[in-house]
């Protein structure tokens, strides 16, 4: 027997990192986390069911996203807010940088409570302010 075989007899395994388990878990919280995104409109926190539309165009980014649930409570980063509470951070806003609101509302919300929300925005002085749609399916 030559000493190369003795002494790789006595020697230890080397331990193994096991790749395939750890893809299995990072491809389960990637779907998990698609399919939570999808419920919720970016920004608000809140899930809805937002209007199709056959004219949507894709937005680069938005500064700040208001949501409008079913009861039609307007909602910003998941915290519900008053008319004048959006109106008052909306302009500290607009006085930091250029503002660009997305609006989103659920499809069940009266067109009157838009209109409020719409008001509110512009009352702060922003006119670029565009309604979250989703694409309708041809």
């Amino acid at each position: 027997m030559s000493a190369r075989t003795r002494a790789s007899y006595f020697e230890a395994n080397r331990p193994r990192v096991e790749v395939i388990p750890m893809i299995d878990i990072m491809m389960f919280l990637l779907v998990f986390f698609v399919v939570i995104s999808l419920r919720m409109i970016a920004g608000t926190g809140v899930p809805m069911e937002i209007p199709s539309s056959k004219t949507t165009q894709s937005i680069k980014s938005s500064t700040v996203t208001v949501g409008i649930t079913k009861t039609g409570e307007t909602v910003i980063d998941g915290k519900p807010v008053t008319q004048e509470e959006l109106k008052t951070k909306l302009t500290e806003l607009k006085k930091q940088k250029p503002v660009d609101v997305v609006l989103a509302g659920d499809k069940d919300v009266p067109l009157q409570s838009l209109l409020q929300v719409m008001d509110a925005i512009r009352g702060a002085g922003i006119s670029s302010v565009g309604i979250a749609a989703k694409a309708e399916k041809k």
